[in-house]
């Protein structure tokens, strides 16, 4: 959790300007383009259920896929490389946030469309299912995707298939800049996965304890073959949709919930009354911290890459040439 608090905070500050709203032009000196979306609060939700995934495992993201990826096991430094959009990152700078992905580490991608993951999860999992394989897949997406057609169809398939797949629903309340619950019919997505035929459970997504025990329980019925498993883990989106939202439209009282309710400081207070020592946390932090600059470092060093690469890897139908 450290680790990602870390590197989000550091991507947030190196995207300053990076984004135009509004009609503001992007400042040059912005060393991260586009929209960056972030994961503060949310870190418990990833640390807890990537603890007991294998590397082989698989895992989809959403939009906001920082955290998730780093807790698979992403090279930091070349995931920082990746938002910089340099040669060394996990994409080769094609990527960026949004689209960052590591199959070395069994990290298939995030994505900028909501909901896109479940379907490439459900695929996924019917592919390691056909290869005889042991492994299960990872599908982490918002509550806003909930209300889309892919959460219906992921689901339904997943249930008919009996697919290795757990489904992670991140409810941090909040789909871009409305409130999730003002558009949403019904008692929400544990009973929508529970009429579908996939067993739900809702926790505190903000303990990481409670998430890593929710999810050890489910992946464990998953590994028996016992089919799909969804967890609602219920958070608090702290900042804004992306970086450069001031969150205008949101209750001032409301963010300050989201801050009381900080995994990290929750986390740190648990250690510490049950005897963890103060300065081998703080010492957890700056290890943080310094892996977050040298990934900088690395990244910044970085070549830009050559004009022509945004010729290569793309995907065509063998019909010509783009130019």
């Amino acid at each position: 959790m450290a680790r990602i608090r870390a590197f989000e905070v550091a991507a947030e500050e190196a995207s300053i300007g990076g984004f135009a709203v509004l009609g503001q032009e992007i400042d040059p000196r912005a060393k991260i383009r586009g929209a960056l979306h972030a994961s503060i609060g949310q870190e418990a939700v990833a640390a807890g259920v990537c603890r007991h995934l294998e590397r082989s495992d698989l895992l989809t993201s959403s939009h906001r896929g920082h955290g998730h990826t780093l807790a698979k096991g992403a090279d930091m430094r070349r995931m920082m490389a990746e938002l910089f959009g340099r040669c060394d990152g996990t994409n080769h700078g094609k990527g960026g946030s949004m689209h960052i992905a590591d199959f070395s580490v069994g990290m298939l991608g995030a994505n900028g469309i909501v909901g896109a993951g479940l379907p490439i999860a459900c695929g996924a999992a019917q592919a390691l299912k056909l290869q005889g394989k042991t492994g299960i897949v990872a599908c982490f997406f918002g509550d806003g995707a909930i209300n889309r057609g892919p959460f219906l169809e992921a689901l339904n398939w997943a249930c008919v298939y009996q697919l290795p797949l757990l489904f992670v629903c991140e409810d941090n309340q909040w789909s871009s800049t409305t409130s999730t619950g003002a558009f949403t019919g019904g008692p929400g997505v544990a009973a929508r996965a529970a009429a579908l035929g996939v067993p739900a459970e809702s926790c505190d997504g903000n303990d990481v304890e409670v998430v890593s025990a929710t999810s050890r329980r489910l992946i464990g019925e998953i590994r028996a073959g016992k089919g799909p498993r969804l967890l609602h883990a219920l958070t608090s989106r702290v900042r804004g949709h992306v970086s450069a939202d001031k969150q205008g439209y949101r209750d001032a009282a409301d963010i300050e919930r989201a801050n009381s309710a900080d995994p990290l400081q929750r986390a740190r207070t648990s250690l510490l009354q049950r005897g963890t020592q103060r300065p081998e946390l703080d010492r957890i932090d700056s290890e943080a911290l310094e892996e977050v600059n040298q990934a900088i470092a690395f990244a910044e060093a970085s070549p830009l890459p050559d004009p022509l690469e945004a010729y290569s890897e793309v995907q065509t139908l063998g019909e010509g040439t783009w130019h």
